[in-house]
């Protein structure tokens, strides 16, 4: 949708009775698209009081400073977005965004290390989603759940971290995480083992396709869950189990879980799907 557009349906009707907005922009489309503006971006924060969710894709935003962004967001979801260095610095105002709860990072290439520290000024968030943002690093992880241990449900999905890794910093800064998701690339039976005895833990999602040799087995998954008190969801998605022996011992093993092995599901290139 041009900008013009959005200005006309924010003019003539968009209210008060708008909770959930998404938004596509014109990041491929060359220089001389037209963009999404700091003006538009406050403008429905004025004409829509009541909106609690914005999903963005496909828009450049490095000219769109943040503190522009509607106060009264709940959930922001930015897909293959491109954004400023200074958008998510630790140094910006602690005020933006007061009530957000939760942050979908999607394909967006600028995103690193010191974007995931500055995250921290959200006291607020709870959920945290990172998808294919290549940037950030093992050590970057480690340092950014470390002051966000409040956090209740972490995805991290197609990431150049190692699972193993990533669940290594989660046992040692997110025990009071309820939701796990993420891509089983480097995931072992030792990796697997640090979330025993997580507290909260209530689902466990790993999602494939099945690249690394030392995947835990299904007896080792099970031996792993059953010492995780409060879990209710085990989820195992394009390891290509479904059907399978696998399926089988988990299922059986942890009769007080929903167990979900299906395959992947097929990914639409239609962001508005």
């Amino acid at each position: 949708m041009r900008p013009k557009v959005m200005w006309h349906l924010l003019r003539r009707y968009m209210a008060s009775r708008l909770h959930s907005l998404r938004m596509g922009g014109y990041l491929f489309s060359g220089s001389q698209a037209p963009q999404l503006s700091p003006a538009l971006m406050r403008a429905l924060g004025q004409k829509c009081p009541n909106l609690k969710r914005l999903c963005l894709h496909v828009a450049n935003l490095s000219m769109v400073p943040i503190t522009s962004l509607p106060c009264t967001l709940r959930t922001l979801e930015l897909h293959s977005c491109e954004i400023s260095m200074a958008w998510l610095l630790k140094e910006q105002d602690p005020t933006v965004l007061p009530l957000l709860e939760c942050i979908v990072l999607d394909r967006v290439p600028a995103f690193r290390d010191e974007h995931l520290q500055g995250l921290t000024r959200f006291r607020a968030l709870r959920s945290l989603v990172l998808g294919g943002t290549y940037r950030v690093t093992e050590t970057g992880l480690d340092m950014g759940l470390q002051e966000l241990s409040y956090l209740q449900r972490l995805e991290v999905l197609g990431c150049t971290l190692s699972a193993d890794s990533t669940l290594l910093a989660i046992s040692r800064h997110l025990r009071d995480v309820r939701k796990i998701r993420l891509t089983v690339r480097g995931l072992s039976a030792p990796g697997l083992s640090v979330l025993e005895g997580m507290p909260a833990l209530e689902s466990l999602c790993l999602l494939g396709p099945l690249i690394t040799p030392e995947m835990p087995s299904p007896h080792e998954i099970l031996s792993s869950c059953l010492t995780m008190p409060k879990l209710r969801v085990l989820e195992l998605q394009g390891l290509g189990w479904e059907g399978q022996e696998a399926e089988r011992i988990l299922s059986k093993g942890l009769p007080h879980c929903m167990v979900i092995v299906r395959a992947c599901p097929k990914e639409s290139m239609d962001w508005w799907m």
